[in-house]
């Protein structure tokens, strides 16, 4: 499905961009596209897409920062660690 929404996109675009029917077609399917786009069911698939991005992504990130974290000295830092200034920056006072 994926593939298939991609090829139009791109189909689209290159109709648009290679076409000589003029500015009335062009305006046609711009039209279209934004129905298309303003649907609700292609917005809400588009939000769940999005929340899946972003909860892969997260998974990902913490699977590099246990792989390479080991590696890299200064790459994983605990809670305790991410107070503490790091080397080369200045300590600012604590207020008392």
């Amino acid at each position: 499905m994926k593939y298939r929404a991609t090829f139009i996109a791109g189909a689209a675009l290159g109709y648009v961009l290679g076409t000589k029917a003029g500015r009335e077609r062009y305006e046609q399917i711009k039209r279209a596209s934004r129905r298309l786009t303003e649907n609700p069911t292609v917005q809400e698939t588009a939000g769940l897409i999005r929340a899946q991005a972003g909860e892969i992504a997260g998974t990902a990130r913490s699977k590099v920062t246990e792989t390479v974290g080991d590696r890299i000295p200064g790459l994983r830092r605990s809670n305790d660690e991410a107070n503490t200034p790091r080397h080369g920056q200045p300590q600012t006072p604590s207020p008392n």
